[in-house]
Protein backbone atom coordinates (compact mmCIF):
# COMPACT_ATOMS: atom_id res chain seq x y z
CA UNK A 1 0.00 0.00 0.00
CA UNK A 2 2.82 2.21 0.52
CA UNK A 3 4.24 1.90 -2.48
CA UNK A 4 1.05 3.01 -4.45
CA UNK A 5 0.99 5.78 -2.42
CA UNK A 6 5.16 6.56 -3.23
CA UNK A 7 4.38 6.31 -6.81
CA UNK A 8 1.45 8.31 -6.78
CA UNK A 9 2.80 11.04 -4.66
CA UNK A 10 6.08 10.54 -7.36
CA UNK A 11 4.08 11.27 -10.26
CA UNK A 12 2.31 13.82 -8.55
CA UNK A 13 5.45 16.03 -7.57
CA UNK A 14 6.69 15.43 -11.52
CA UNK A 15 3.95 17.37 -12.60
CA UNK A 16 3.98 19.80 -9.57
CA UNK A 17 7.57 20.90 -10.56
CA UNK A 18 6.53 21.31 -14.08
CA UNK A 19 3.20 23.40 -12.64
CA UNK A 20 4.54 25.39 -10.57
CA UNK A 21 7.19 26.97 -12.89
CA UNK A 22 4.34 27.31 -15.49
CA UNK A 23 2.12 28.75 -12.93
CA UNK A 24 5.01 31.24 -10.82
CA UNK A 25 6.05 32.70 -14.51
CA UNK A 26 2.24 34.58 -15.57
CA UNK A 27 2.61 35.38 -11.47
CA UNK A 28 6.04 36.97 -11.89
CA UNK A 29 4.51 38.33 -15.00
CA UNK A 30 1.83 40.12 -13.85
CA UNK A 31 4.41 42.11 -11.61
CA UNK A 32 5.46 44.04 -15.17
CA UNK A 33 2.45 43.79 -17.03
CA UNK A 34 0.20 45.49 -13.50
CA UNK A 35 2.83 48.46 -14.50
CA UNK A 36 2.64 48.41 -17.99
CA UNK A 37 -0.89 48.23 -18.80
CA UNK A 38 -3.92 50.48 -17.37
CA UNK A 39 -6.75 48.61 -15.71
CA UNK A 40 -9.23 49.33 -18.37
CA UNK A 41 -7.07 48.00 -21.02
CA UNK A 42 -6.30 44.73 -19.05
CA UNK A 43 -10.29 44.52 -18.05
CA UNK A 44 -10.72 44.88 -22.62
CA UNK A 45 -8.40 41.96 -23.02
CA UNK A 46 -9.73 39.86 -20.41
CA UNK A 47 -13.50 39.98 -21.62
CA UNK A 48 -11.77 38.80 -24.82
CA UNK A 49 -10.01 36.37 -23.92
CA UNK A 50 -12.67 34.84 -22.03
CA UNK A 51 -14.98 34.91 -24.83
CA UNK A 52 -12.25 33.17 -26.77
CA UNK A 53 -11.59 30.31 -24.08
CA UNK A 54 -15.37 29.56 -24.70
CA UNK A 55 -14.74 29.80 -27.84
CA UNK A 56 -12.24 27.23 -27.40
CA UNK A 57 -14.31 24.92 -25.36
CA UNK A 58 -16.61 24.61 -28.25
CA UNK A 59 -14.26 23.76 -30.68
CA UNK A 60 -12.86 20.61 -29.44
CA UNK A 61 -16.08 18.78 -28.73
CA UNK A 62 -15.14 18.24 -25.36
CA UNK A 63 -13.61 15.11 -27.02
CA UNK A 64 -10.23 15.36 -25.28
CA UNK A 65 -11.71 14.48 -22.28
CA UNK A 66 -12.21 11.37 -23.60
CA UNK A 67 -8.59 10.84 -24.43
CA UNK A 68 -7.48 9.17 -21.19
CA UNK A 69 -10.55 6.78 -21.47
CA UNK A 70 -8.86 5.29 -24.57
CA UNK A 71 -5.82 2.40 -24.34
CA UNK A 72 -2.63 3.36 -24.49
CA UNK A 73 -1.03 3.46 -28.20
CA UNK A 74 -2.71 3.48 -31.38
CA UNK A 75 -5.99 4.29 -30.09
CA UNK A 76 -5.84 7.33 -28.25
CA UNK A 77 -3.30 8.74 -30.90
CA UNK A 78 -6.43 8.19 -33.10
CA UNK A 79 -8.19 10.02 -30.78
CA UNK A 80 -6.15 12.67 -30.70
CA UNK A 81 -5.89 13.45 -33.99
CA UNK A 82 -9.86 13.07 -34.07
CA UNK A 83 -10.18 15.64 -32.40
CA UNK A 84 -7.60 17.70 -33.26
CA UNK A 85 -9.43 17.50 -36.60
CA UNK A 86 -12.30 18.98 -34.78
CA UNK A 87 -10.63 22.03 -33.90
CA UNK A 88 -9.57 22.54 -37.47
CA UNK A 89 -12.88 22.48 -38.51
CA UNK A 90 -14.25 24.65 -35.99
CA UNK A 91 -11.57 26.96 -36.30
CA UNK A 92 -12.18 27.45 -39.84
CA UNK A 93 -15.96 28.59 -38.93
CA UNK A 94 -15.27 30.74 -36.25
CA UNK A 95 -12.86 32.75 -38.99
CA UNK A 96 -15.49 33.00 -41.39
CA UNK A 97 -17.94 33.72 -38.62
CA UNK A 98 -15.27 37.18 -37.38
CA UNK A 99 -15.00 38.08 -40.97
CA UNK A 100 -19.14 38.65 -41.43
CA UNK A 101 -19.11 40.25 -38.29
CA UNK A 102 -16.71 42.92 -39.20
CA UNK A 103 -17.81 43.37 -42.68
CA UNK A 104 -21.39 44.12 -41.09
CA UNK A 105 -19.85 46.97 -38.76
CA UNK A 106 -17.54 45.37 -36.32
CA UNK A 107 -19.33 45.32 -32.73
CA UNK A 108 -19.34 48.52 -30.71
CA UNK A 109 -16.07 49.10 -28.42
CA UNK A 110 -14.24 46.28 -29.95
CA UNK A 111 -11.07 47.19 -32.08
CA UNK A 112 -11.29 45.18 -35.12
CA UNK A 113 -7.53 43.44 -34.69
CA UNK A 114 -9.33 41.69 -31.70
CA UNK A 115 -12.11 40.36 -33.66
CA UNK A 116 -9.61 39.33 -36.57
CA UNK A 117 -7.27 37.42 -33.51
CA UNK A 118 -10.14 36.00 -32.28
CA UNK A 119 -10.65 32.47 -34.02
CA UNK A 120 -6.85 31.63 -34.03
CA UNK A 121 -6.63 32.16 -30.64
CA UNK A 122 -9.29 30.08 -29.40
CA UNK A 123 -7.95 27.23 -32.00
CA UNK A 124 -4.16 27.79 -30.48
CA UNK A 125 -6.10 27.35 -26.92
CA UNK A 126 -8.32 24.12 -28.01
CA UNK A 127 -5.58 22.77 -29.67
CA UNK A 128 -3.28 23.02 -26.40
CA UNK A 129 -5.48 21.65 -24.54
CA UNK A 130 -6.05 18.47 -26.71
CA UNK A 131 -2.11 18.46 -26.78
CA UNK A 132 -1.71 18.86 -22.93
CA UNK A 133 -4.84 15.46 -22.68
CA UNK A 134 -3.31 13.62 -24.93
CA UNK A 135 0.36 13.74 -23.21
CA UNK A 136 -1.67 12.98 -19.39
CA UNK A 137 -3.92 10.28 -20.72
CA UNK A 138 -0.13 8.54 -22.07
CA UNK A 139 1.72 9.35 -18.47
CA UNK A 140 4.01 11.80 -20.65
CA UNK A 141 4.44 13.42 -17.34
CA UNK A 142 7.84 15.56 -18.02
CA UNK A 143 6.30 15.92 -21.49
CA UNK A 144 3.28 17.80 -19.87
CA UNK A 145 5.39 19.82 -17.80
CA UNK A 146 7.27 21.19 -20.66
CA UNK A 147 4.29 22.04 -22.75
CA UNK A 148 2.80 24.38 -19.87
CA UNK A 149 6.24 25.66 -19.29
CA UNK A 150 6.79 26.67 -22.71
CA UNK A 151 3.37 28.07 -23.21
CA UNK A 152 3.45 30.05 -19.78
CA UNK A 153 6.99 31.53 -21.03
CA UNK A 154 6.29 32.45 -24.22
CA UNK A 155 2.56 34.33 -23.95
CA UNK A 156 3.87 36.22 -20.69
CA UNK A 157 7.00 37.31 -22.70
CA UNK A 158 5.47 38.25 -25.45
CA UNK A 159 3.02 40.42 -23.35
CA UNK A 160 5.73 42.15 -21.72
CA UNK A 161 7.83 43.05 -24.54
CA UNK A 162 4.48 44.49 -26.41
CA UNK A 163 3.15 46.25 -23.50
CA UNK A 164 6.71 47.65 -23.37
CA UNK A 165 5.69 48.66 -27.08
CA UNK A 166 2.54 48.98 -27.00
CA UNK A 167 0.47 49.03 -23.68
CA UNK A 168 -3.19 48.33 -25.31
CA UNK A 169 -5.49 45.18 -25.08
CA UNK A 170 -5.03 44.65 -28.82
CA UNK A 171 -1.11 44.37 -28.30
CA UNK A 172 -1.63 42.51 -25.13
CA UNK A 173 -3.92 39.69 -27.45
CA UNK A 174 -1.10 39.52 -30.18
CA UNK A 175 1.46 38.73 -27.64
CA UNK A 176 -1.01 35.77 -26.29
CA UNK A 177 -1.66 34.50 -29.73
CA UNK A 178 2.06 34.62 -30.54
CA UNK A 179 2.86 33.07 -27.30
CA UNK A 180 0.05 30.25 -27.86
CA UNK A 181 1.47 29.55 -30.64
CA UNK A 182 5.37 29.01 -30.16
CA UNK A 183 3.91 26.94 -27.24
CA UNK A 184 1.69 24.68 -29.16
CA UNK A 185 4.69 24.02 -31.71
CA UNK A 186 6.57 23.09 -28.93
CA UNK A 187 3.92 20.57 -27.37
CA UNK A 188 3.07 19.02 -30.17
CA UNK A 189 7.13 17.85 -30.95
CA UNK A 190 6.66 16.71 -28.04
CA UNK A 191 3.26 14.29 -29.26
CA UNK A 192 3.56 10.86 -32.10
CA UNK A 193 1.72 12.57 -34.96
CA UNK A 194 4.17 11.68 -37.07
CA UNK A 195 6.17 8.57 -37.34
CA UNK A 196 3.02 5.74 -38.19
CA UNK A 197 0.06 5.65 -40.54
CA UNK A 198 -2.21 8.38 -40.41
CA UNK A 199 -5.77 7.11 -38.58
CA UNK A 200 -8.24 6.67 -41.44
CA UNK A 201 -11.54 7.99 -42.14
CA UNK A 202 -13.64 5.24 -40.35
CA UNK A 203 -11.18 4.97 -37.55
CA UNK A 204 -11.73 8.54 -36.62
CA UNK A 205 -15.11 8.40 -37.10
CA UNK A 206 -15.80 5.41 -34.98
CA UNK A 207 -14.11 7.58 -31.95
CA UNK A 208 -16.49 10.12 -32.73
CA UNK A 209 -19.83 7.71 -32.56
CA UNK A 210 -18.13 5.81 -29.49
CA UNK A 211 -17.71 8.78 -27.66
CA UNK A 212 -20.61 10.90 -28.85
CA UNK A 213 -21.95 11.95 -25.19
CA UNK A 214 -19.10 14.40 -24.64
CA UNK A 215 -20.54 16.75 -28.20
CA UNK A 216 -23.92 15.93 -27.02
CA UNK A 217 -24.08 16.28 -23.20
CA UNK A 218 -20.54 17.38 -21.90
CA UNK A 219 -19.50 20.04 -24.44
CA UNK A 220 -23.37 22.37 -23.57
CA UNK A 221 -21.87 21.37 -19.93
CA UNK A 222 -18.72 22.89 -20.21
CA UNK A 223 -19.60 25.26 -22.28
CA UNK A 224 -21.96 26.57 -20.17
CA UNK A 225 -19.17 26.37 -17.10
CA UNK A 226 -17.04 28.64 -19.11
CA UNK A 227 -19.19 30.86 -19.55
CA UNK A 228 -20.25 30.93 -16.24
CA UNK A 229 -16.23 31.40 -15.36
CA UNK A 230 -16.31 34.27 -17.47
CA UNK A 231 -19.60 36.21 -16.50
CA UNK A 232 -18.04 38.26 -13.17
CA UNK A 233 -15.70 39.72 -15.73
CA UNK A 234 -18.27 40.87 -18.11
CA UNK A 235 -21.42 41.53 -16.03
CA UNK A 236 -19.09 43.12 -13.30
CA UNK A 237 -17.78 45.16 -16.28
CA UNK A 238 -21.19 46.39 -17.75
CA UNK A 239 -22.51 47.04 -14.15
CA UNK A 240 -19.45 48.84 -12.01
CA UNK A 241 -17.12 49.81 -15.02
CA UNK A 242 -14.09 48.39 -16.77
CA UNK A 243 -11.70 49.62 -13.91
CA UNK A 244 -13.73 47.61 -11.54
CA UNK A 245 -13.53 44.89 -14.15
CA UNK A 246 -9.66 44.72 -14.34
CA UNK A 247 -9.27 44.65 -10.97
CA UNK A 248 -11.70 41.63 -10.68
CA UNK A 249 -9.07 39.92 -13.81
CA UNK A 250 -6.32 40.31 -11.67
CA UNK A 251 -7.59 38.58 -8.82
CA UNK A 252 -8.92 36.22 -11.11
CA UNK A 253 -5.46 35.75 -12.92
CA UNK A 254 -3.16 35.39 -9.37
CA UNK A 255 -5.85 33.68 -7.30
CA UNK A 256 -6.11 31.09 -9.62
CA UNK A 257 -2.41 30.19 -10.13
CA UNK A 258 -1.76 29.00 -6.21
CA UNK A 259 -5.08 27.75 -5.66
CA UNK A 260 -4.68 25.59 -8.67
CA UNK A 261 -1.04 24.61 -8.45
CA UNK A 262 -1.18 20.99 -6.16
CA UNK A 263 -5.12 20.67 -7.93
CA UNK A 264 -3.62 20.39 -11.64
CA UNK A 265 -0.85 18.36 -10.81
CA UNK A 266 -3.17 15.88 -9.20
CA UNK A 267 -5.74 15.67 -11.51
CA UNK A 268 -3.24 15.09 -14.71
CA UNK A 269 -2.51 11.64 -12.38
CA UNK A 270 -6.22 11.33 -11.12
CA UNK A 271 -7.25 11.15 -14.73
CA UNK A 272 -5.01 8.16 -15.78
CA UNK A 273 -5.76 6.10 -12.17
CA UNK A 274 -9.08 6.30 -11.70
CA UNK A 275 -10.20 5.32 -15.45
CA UNK A 276 -7.80 2.66 -14.87
CA UNK A 277 -9.42 1.52 -11.63
CA UNK A 278 -13.30 2.24 -13.12
CA UNK A 279 -12.30 -0.13 -15.59
CA UNK A 280 -10.95 -2.60 -14.01
CA UNK A 281 -13.35 -3.03 -10.73
CA UNK A 282 -16.14 -0.67 -11.68
CA UNK A 283 -15.26 1.50 -8.95
CA UNK A 284 -12.26 3.72 -7.58
CA UNK A 285 -13.09 4.14 -3.98
CA UNK A 286 -9.25 4.20 -2.84
CA UNK A 287 -8.33 6.54 -5.72
CA UNK A 288 -10.95 9.32 -4.43
CA UNK A 289 -10.31 8.73 -1.16
CA UNK A 290 -6.20 9.31 -1.39
CA UNK A 291 -6.67 12.28 -3.77
CA UNK A 292 -9.48 13.73 -1.86
CA UNK A 293 -7.01 13.73 1.20
CA UNK A 294 -4.47 15.30 -0.60
CA UNK A 295 -6.33 18.19 -2.07
CA UNK A 296 -8.01 19.44 1.00
CA UNK A 297 -5.26 19.38 3.20
CA UNK A 298 -3.52 22.10 0.39
CA UNK A 299 -6.57 23.37 -0.30
CA UNK A 300 -6.85 24.30 3.68
CA UNK A 301 -2.66 25.40 3.52
CA UNK A 302 -3.12 27.85 1.18
CA UNK A 303 -6.65 29.82 2.18
CA UNK A 304 -5.00 30.12 5.28
CA UNK A 305 -1.88 31.68 3.76
CA UNK A 306 -3.95 33.93 1.56
CA UNK A 307 -6.47 35.11 3.78
CA UNK A 308 -4.30 36.31 6.20
CA UNK A 309 -1.93 38.25 3.04
CA UNK A 310 -4.22 38.70 0.16
CA UNK A 311 -4.61 42.79 0.36
CA UNK A 312 -1.69 44.24 1.19
CA UNK A 313 -0.09 41.74 -0.89
CA UNK A 314 -1.44 42.74 -3.78
CA UNK A 315 -0.94 46.37 -3.41
CA UNK A 316 2.67 45.78 -1.94
CA UNK A 317 3.15 43.47 -5.53
CA UNK A 318 1.45 45.37 -7.45
CA UNK A 319 0.78 48.85 -7.04
CA UNK A 320 -1.38 50.94 -4.90
CA UNK A 321 -3.85 51.25 -7.69
CA UNK A 322 -4.80 47.69 -7.68
CA UNK A 323 -5.21 47.24 -3.57
CA UNK A 324 -9.07 46.60 -4.92
CA UNK A 325 -7.86 43.35 -6.51
CA UNK A 326 -6.47 42.37 -2.86
CA UNK A 327 -9.99 42.86 -1.29
CA UNK A 328 -11.93 41.39 -3.97
CA UNK A 329 -9.38 38.46 -3.43
CA UNK A 330 -10.36 37.55 0.00
CA UNK A 331 -14.25 37.97 -1.18
CA UNK A 332 -13.30 35.04 -3.58
CA UNK A 333 -11.53 32.55 -1.41
CA UNK A 334 -14.40 30.18 -0.35
CA UNK A 335 -14.74 29.36 -3.80
CA UNK A 336 -11.79 28.86 -5.41
CA UNK A 337 -10.77 26.76 -1.91
CA UNK A 338 -13.52 24.72 -2.40
CA UNK A 339 -13.13 24.55 -6.45
CA UNK A 340 -9.07 23.21 -5.84
CA UNK A 341 -10.67 20.19 -3.93
CA UNK A 342 -13.96 19.28 -6.36
CA UNK A 343 -12.78 20.21 -9.59
CA UNK A 344 -10.34 17.49 -9.96
CA UNK A 345 -12.57 14.82 -8.54
CA UNK A 346 -15.27 16.05 -10.87
CA UNK A 347 -13.61 13.97 -13.41
CA UNK A 348 -15.27 11.21 -12.07
CA UNK A 349 -18.52 12.42 -14.21
CA UNK A 350 -17.00 11.34 -16.95
CA UNK A 351 -15.26 8.03 -15.67
CA UNK A 352 -18.81 7.09 -14.77
CA UNK A 353 -20.86 8.03 -17.86
CA UNK A 354 -22.39 10.84 -15.77
CA UNK A 355 -22.31 13.62 -18.12
CA UNK A 356 -26.30 14.13 -17.99
CA UNK A 357 -26.27 15.07 -13.91
CA UNK A 358 -23.20 17.42 -15.07
CA UNK A 359 -25.11 19.42 -17.95
CA UNK A 360 -28.23 19.83 -15.19
CA UNK A 361 -25.34 20.96 -12.01
CA UNK A 362 -24.12 23.34 -14.71
CA UNK A 363 -27.08 24.71 -15.88
CA UNK A 364 -28.19 25.27 -11.95
CA UNK A 365 -24.63 26.81 -11.84
CA UNK A 366 -25.14 29.34 -14.74
CA UNK A 367 -28.86 30.38 -12.98
CA UNK A 368 -27.07 30.60 -10.06
CA UNK A 369 -23.99 33.35 -11.10
CA UNK A 370 -26.84 35.14 -12.93
CA UNK A 371 -28.53 35.91 -10.14
CA UNK A 372 -26.27 36.70 -7.78
CA UNK A 373 -24.50 39.10 -10.15
CA UNK A 374 -26.97 40.98 -11.53
CA UNK A 375 -29.43 41.46 -7.99
CA UNK A 376 -26.62 42.94 -5.33
CA UNK A 377 -26.51 46.99 -6.08
CA UNK A 378 -22.65 47.56 -5.70
CA UNK A 379 -19.08 44.98 -6.54
CA UNK A 380 -18.90 44.28 -3.11
CA UNK A 381 -22.56 42.55 -2.91
CA UNK A 382 -22.43 40.75 -5.96
CA UNK A 383 -18.59 39.27 -5.78
CA UNK A 384 -19.28 38.20 -2.36
CA UNK A 385 -23.07 36.91 -3.21
CA UNK A 386 -21.49 35.19 -6.19
CA UNK A 387 -18.79 33.41 -3.99
CA UNK A 388 -21.10 31.92 -1.40
CA UNK A 389 -23.33 30.20 -4.22
CA UNK A 390 -21.23 28.51 -6.07
CA UNK A 391 -19.15 27.75 -2.89
CA UNK A 392 -22.51 25.60 -2.17
CA UNK A 393 -22.61 24.45 -5.55
CA UNK A 394 -19.60 22.75 -5.36
CA UNK A 395 -20.38 20.87 -2.28
CA UNK A 396 -23.02 19.33 -4.25
CA UNK A 397 -20.49 18.19 -6.88
CA UNK A 398 -18.46 16.54 -4.44
CA UNK A 399 -21.21 15.11 -2.77
CA UNK A 400 -21.81 13.04 -6.32
CA UNK A 401 -18.29 12.69 -7.09
CA UNK A 402 -18.03 10.51 -3.61
CA UNK A 403 -21.15 8.44 -4.63
CA UNK A 404 -19.91 7.97 -8.43
CA UNK A 405 -16.25 6.84 -6.45
CA UNK A 406 -17.65 4.07 -4.73
CA UNK A 407 -19.95 2.80 -7.89
CA UNK A 408 -23.14 4.00 -6.27
CA UNK A 409 -25.74 5.25 -9.06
Amino acid sequence: MSTGRDRFWARVGAVLTGTAVAQAIPILGSLLLARLYAPAAFGLFAAWLGMAQLAAVAATGRYENALALEGDGEPRRTAAIATLAVVAGAGALLFVAALLVLAAGGIAGVPPALLLMFAPTAVAIAASQVAQAWAAGDGKLGALSGMRIAQAAAVTGAQIVAGALWPQAEALAAAQLAGLGLGLAWALRALPLRGAAWPSRAAMGAFWHERRRFPLLSLPADGINTAAAQLPLLIVGSRFGAEVAGCLALTLRTLAAPIGLLGSAVLDVFKRDSAAAYRARGECRAEFDRTFRVLALGSAAVALLLAATAEPLFALAFGERWRLAGTMALWLLPLFALRFVASPLSYLFYVAGKQHVDLVWQGLLLAMTLATLWAPADARGALIAYSAGYSAMYGVYLFLSFRYSRGLR
